[in-house]
């Protein structure tokens, strides 16, 4: 099991950058898929990205593509999204998940169906 906590949400104005964190305990963090979503009020639960244990695939949701970049550092258990040219649209709360990959299998997951452990989340605000 992996425990979660994400970090470095804020208010910002339309245009600055922020870059979250989410700190991981537990071993098997280098080996999980890992995503960041998102839960504006009065919204589903949305995909932003997501990066294989490796680090060598990663994916993005239309809505970011371009905006936000997603990396792991596994030997400091931490995933980071980082986020630039932020917009008031960009408001919500920010979650960072987790699950195991599956043997041989080297991409990454779409759905917040998919995984198995979950952050608390960080509230990032933008404004106009």
């Amino acid at each position: 099991q992996v425990q979660l906590v994400e970090s470095g949400g804020g208010l910002v104005q339309a245009g600055d950058s922020l870059r979250l964190s989410c700190a991981a305990s537990g071993r098997t963090f280098s080996s999980s898929v890992m995503g960041w979503f998102r839960q504006a009020p009065g919204k589903e639960r949305e995909f932003l990205a997501a990066i294989s244990w490796s680090g060598g695939s990663t994916n993005y949701a239309d809505s970011v593509q371009g905006r936000f970049t997603i990396s792991r550092d596994n030997i400091k258990n931490t995933l980071y999204l980082q986020m630039n040219s932020l917009k008031p649209e960009d408001t919500a709360v920010y979650y960072c998940a987790g699950r195991p990959t599956p043997r041989y299998y080297s991409g990454t997951y779409y759905s917040e169906r998919d995984y198995n452990y979950w952050g608390q989340g960080t509230q990032v605000t933008v404004s106009s």
